[in-house]
């Protein structure tokens, strides 16, 4: 991503901190602001904070075991003197077993899956959830108001209430609940972070607060001063929840197999969007690898429910559906090889847990056998009639296209119309699903924690006794003939997974500080001169001024000798306040109306005037004071197209890149407007 967002993650030297550092802090009672937010679960934080807190400690250990390691590595390398060799030899030895039980007790920590999974009695097939980044608390306190009293000039004490919402909203976010609502809440604060970058967080210097993130597999902790950190950490926890609630769907109906479907796309399509528009993250599971895996591990997921559907809607055993079904399960063993291969690369080797690569080595192999099991049940159990007609001709052709590649020997054409010839190749197809069968209960049984899983051994042990059984059908006692190997079965599915893209505009959120005033001008990237008072006495000729748009008015000219011009008012100045009442966000009338009804003792105008500022905003400010009210352009972008990218909130600097210079050639200047050519929108008083 180019500009501002790809250094965003870049963190320098300072903004690191040591694990020592870092200690984490369990909540208070009451620790959400008094009454529970809806979709805030603040018991989970307890659980998950000790987790959290194991996971940190233990990897404390290991590095401190890795320094030792290296340390005496080195020693035993330089020396000469064989005793000491030997006493080293002996240190690395007991340093090699800590680090062995170290690692084994992470990875415990780190592969509790059950736990997400349903409490459906059906025998399925687990999924592979992800647990969500945990995050200190952070104190926006003094940084904000330290902001608003210098940047905005005005008392900081005014605006406590937002403060406190503001915190109370983050300390919500940390422990959302595993459901709708609790998505909402980490879209809630997703796009509350949008107003919070435009109010606090100028281009050249940072707020102050340092956001510490947890790594959601090994409780490594990051700190970062950039609000993008934040943002990208948040959006992470949504793809997370998503798996956690496709896991959690009964997958034994059509209705759970669609929600798991649906939730499973979703995570994709948060991993995939957090992938595409950050870069440099400062913790190993939001690097650009590991986001890679986790998109093709949940659009394997995807897949796998694609072929439970189409297990459950088909009822019947007829050659093209049971070809069918064989077909679906070789394309869900052929998306978890390509998971396997992500996760066997160098930096997420030893990253990605032992069990999750076991599970989906087991997955690829399970699949792979209930392909040859289907594709034998095609063979075996439908015979075609002796005379040809329309639906055998089907059936031919589906059958020609099943294989990747044409096996030797005898025609597939006259396999087909031999029974005994069909018999033995869906024998040799059951064969190979017995040995895959096999090999998935071997790699199941070397993970301790895939052992303890009941529900998969039961879904392997079932699978396994019905390809034994069936082979047994059709195993004779006179059969000498050696039989073939069984030809690979081609992939190929009704429904290609969809990686959906997050939508933030389905949660619509209201600026907390909204009465900073209009973003288009009261942001942290617009710099204007201290607010003047200035004293219009009406004459006869009127104020001498001709104001222009609204939210905030700006002031498009003031007439040369007149009432206005010589009480200091300028071209361009933004009127904030009429006789001490704040007119940030009044309409073009209301303001009207004020000055109109203003006694013979003359008004008292606050305005501010926009000095130095970044291109953009005076883009926008041109834009929006034409238009009216400027803030509620950014609400309807919120509302836009589900999907679009005007909806996001980590690309919206490339969104305004885009359409800067459209803006520009339209619009021109809002400075440089000349005051002869009064404009629908403009009057003159």
């Amino acid at each position: 991503m180019e500009g501002p967002v790809m250094r965003e993650f870049e963190m320098s030297p300072s903004d690191g901190a040591s694990d020592d550092e870092l200690p984490l802090t369990l909540p208070s009672e009451g620790g959400c602001g008094g009454s529970i937010r809806k979709g805030c679960e603040p018991f989970a934080q307890t659980q998950r904070s000790k987790l959290q807190h194991r996971r940190a400690r233990i990897n404390q250990q290991i590095n401190k075991e890795m320094r030792m390691r290296a340390g005496a590595e080195n020693l035993f390398r330089a020396t000469t003197n064989n005793k000491v060799k030997e006493t080293v030899a002996l240190e690395l030895s007991f340093v090699n077993s800590n680090l062995q039980l170290l690692k084994e007790e992470l990875e415990e920590l780190n592969s509790s899956v059950d736990v997400y999974q349903t409490d459906s009695e059906a025998v399925n097939v687990p999924m592979i959830p992800l647990g969500l980044k945990e995050t200190k608390e952070a104190d926006f306190t003094v940084s904000i108001q330290d902001f608003i009293c210098e940047h905005y000039g005005e008392d900081s004490s005014l605006y406590d209430k937002e403060i406190k919402e503001l915190m109370a909203l983050r300390q919500a976010m940390r422990t959302p609940s595993r459901n709708q609502t609790g998505l909402e809440l980490l879209m809630e604060y997703y796009n509350q972070l949008y107003y919070l970058d435009q109010r606090f967080f100028p281009a050249q210097r940072n707020l102050g607060v340092h956001f510490h993130w947890y790594d959601s597999l090994t409780g490594v902790p990051s700190s970062q001063r950039a609000l993008a950190f934040e943002k990208g950490s948040v959006l992470f926890n949504i793809g997370a929840l998503y798996t956690q609630i496709g896991a959690r769907q009964d997958r034994s109906a059509a209705a759970g197999i669609d929600r798991a479907v649906d939730a499973f796309q979703r995570a994709a399509g948060a991993f995939n969007y957090l992938k595409e528009n950050f870069s440099n993250a400062p913790s190993l599971d939001m690097s650009g690898p590991s986001l890679c895996m986790l998109v093709r591990l949940m659009v394997a997921q995807v897949q796998e429910c694609v072929f439970e559907h189409v297990t459950l809607t088909t009822q019947d055993t007829h050659f093209t559906s049971q070809l069918r079904l064989a077909q679906e399960a070789a394309r869900v063993s052929e998306v978890y090889s390509l998971v396997q291969q992500t996760m066997t690369q160098p930096l997420m080797k030893d990253y990605v847990p032992f069990s999750w690569a076991s599970m989906v080595q087991v997955k690829s192999e399970h699949f792979r056998a209930l392909a040859h099991y289907y594709a034998a049940v095609a063979l075996c159990d439908h015979l075609l009639s002796a005379e040809e007609d329309e639906s055998d001709d089907e059936a031919a052709k589906a059958f020609l296209q099943i294989y990747a590649n044409i096996p030797s020997g005898p025609p597939l054409s006259q396999v087909l119309r031999d029974p005994e010839k069909r018999r033995k190749l869906g024998k040799a197809h059951l064969r190979r699903a017995v040995i895959r069968h096999e090999e998935a209960m071997r790699v199941h049984s070397l993970c301790k924690i895939l052992r303890k899983m009941d529900i998969l051994q039961d879904s392997l042990s079932h699978t396994h006794k019905r390809s034994l059984d069936k082979y047994s059908e059709l195993d004779r006692e006179d059969d000498f003939d050696e039989a073939a190997d069984a030809p690979d079965i081609r992939s190929h599915t009704q429904q290609k997974p969809d990686i959906t893209p997050p939508n933030f505009s389905t949660v619509q959120v209201n600026d907390i500080f909204h009465r900073l005033g209009p973003l288009s001008v009261f942001c942290a990237r617009a710099r204007w001169g201290p607010v003047r008072v200035i004293c219009l006495q009406r004459r006869e000729g009127g104020l001498g001024l001709t104001l222009r748009g609204d939210s905030p008015v700006l002031v498009a000219g003031v007439v040369p000798g007149g009432c206005a011009e010589e009480a200091g008012l300028r071209e361009g100045d933004y009127i904030v306040a009429v006789d001490g009442q704040d007119c940030k966000w009044a309409k073009h009338g209301e303001v009207v109306h004020m000055l109109k009804s203003c006694s013979d003792r003359g008004v008292n105008i606050s305005v501010v005037t926009l000095h130095s500022h970044d291109t953009q905003v005076e883009r926008r400010a041109a834009m929006l004071s034409h238009c009216g009210d400027k803030e509620n352009t950014r609400q309807r972008l919120l509302s836009g197209a589900k999907g679009q990218s005007s909806a996001s909130l980590l690309n919206w600097n490339r969104k305004k890149k885009r359409e800067g210079g459209s803006i520009t050639k339209r619009l021109g200047s809002t400075f440089s407007l000349s005051f002869g050519s009064l404009r629908n929108t403009e009057a003159m008083y």
